[in-house]
């Protein structure tokens, strides 16, 4: 902010991605070039598709497909070893590959930004420096929001920061650090010591307990950094979209979807499920769309098959909604009310998946939530 202040506004993106690489590297150095690489790919992938339209279709698939590659090993290398060798009975030993700081959040970025030069909703950008900002931007380079290149293609070039913008931006950053700190890692303390004691020792009601206070852990978590991002966005000039609007509040699945991890929801509905033919080809490929769109979410959360099954557990509940129309809020109160508690109990459960160490005892967990743990 020091050094930002007193630079022109020529050189202030300069500053903005060199205080962005050695931020990254500070946490993570060995894995800076796969970032740096990352970068160089979109940006020259965006320049072949501008020049090269004739052929931009293949352009943007093998463009695709190389920042895909990275994130596919780095990230799923482990899970599709170790699977393959459960399911063969085989022994194959390998070095595990352990996963880069932020991978999915700046691949996903820099795809939005080629499939938007793609689809010639914004032109490819001739500055290396103002892409590789976009992708390396550190407020929200950890841990989201994803932020989309159309959302901020203007900012890259000319941003204003008053005196007003910037006190905001200090509220806003200080909600979300007491979100995380205060409210977060506290709740965390609990629900790691239920959730890491043996099923057998905890009873239904500590069960609950413990699911309940994750639920809250991951939320306060999730939006603190969100809020962390958003507020230093406005003290930089920026202005990243919300990522996330009560989502507990909400009285369906579907509504829970358009509160929750806003910025991931928008990106899986533009790059993924309107793709596929969204809900314009009836309501079987429809159905099909979500469950397919709900898969890689889980997947996109963790190689792990706690997390495939944390999202087709809510792809399930969007397709029954879908197909019996529960997603459209109707009826009195004390139906919203039932609606509601139907809801957070789907979530909760969910929850079990997405916080277990393996699929094994996520079941026990839930099982004993109910009490059929002897």
């Amino acid at each position: 902010l020091f050094f930002y202040s007193l630079a022109g506004e020529r050189h202030r993106n300069s500053v903005l991605l060199v205080a962005s690489i050695i931020f990254y590297a500070w946490g993570e150095p060995k894995y800076l070039l796969v970032m740096l690489l990352t970068i160089f790919i979109s940006y020259a992938t965006a320049c072949l598709l501008d020049r090269f339209r004739r052929f931009a279709l293949l352009i943007l698939i093998f463009g695709m497909a190389l920042d895909l590659s990275q994130l596919l090993y780095y990230k799923y290398f482990n899970f599709l070893v170790t699977n393959l060798n459960l399911l063969f009975d085989s022994h194959v030993d390998f070095v595990k590959v352990a996963l880069p700081i932020g991978i999915s959040f700046y691949t996903f970025q820099a795809l939005s930004y080629v499939i938007d030069v793609y689809r010639r909703e914004v032109p490819a950008e001739t500055d290396l420096h103002r892409v590789a900002l976009y992708i390396a931007l550190f407020p929200q380079l950890v841990a989201g929001p994803i932020v989309k290149y159309h959302d901020i293609a203007s900012s890259l070039g000319h941003r204003e920061v008053t005196p007003d913008s910037f006190c905001e931006g200090i509220r806003r950053f200080l909600i979300g650090l007491g979100k995380k700190v205060l409210i977060a890692n506290n709740l965390g303390l609990v629900a790691d010591r239920i959730f890491e004691t043996e099923v057998a020792m905890v009873d239904t009601p500590l069960a609950w307990l413990g699911a309940l206070c994750y639920s809250l852990q991951i939320f306060y978590d999730f939006s603190g950094y969100s809020d962390m991002a958003i507020g230093l966005g406005m003290m930089f000039g920026f202005r990243f979209l919300e990522n996330f609007n009560y989502p507990y509040i909400s009285s369906s699945i579907t509504e829970f979807w358009r509160r929750w991890h806003i910025s991931l929801s928008t990106w899986m509905k533009q790059y993924l499920y309107i793709p596929l033919g969204g809900n314009r080809r009836g309501l079987r490929r429809t159905c099909i769309n979500l469950m397919i769109v709900f898969l890689f979410t889980g997947a996109w959360h963790g190689a792990e098959w706690t997390f495939i099954l944390w999202g087709l557990w809510h792809g399930f509940f969007i397709v029954m909604e879908k197909l019996t129309g529960f997603d459209k809020p109707r009826g009195g109160i004390v139906l919203m009310i039932i609606r509601h508690a139907l809801t957070l109990f789907i979530v909760l459960i969910g929850w079990v998946f997405f916080r277990a160490e393996n699929l094994p005892a996520a079941l026990d967990y839930i099982k004993n939530l109910f009490g059929l743990i002897d």
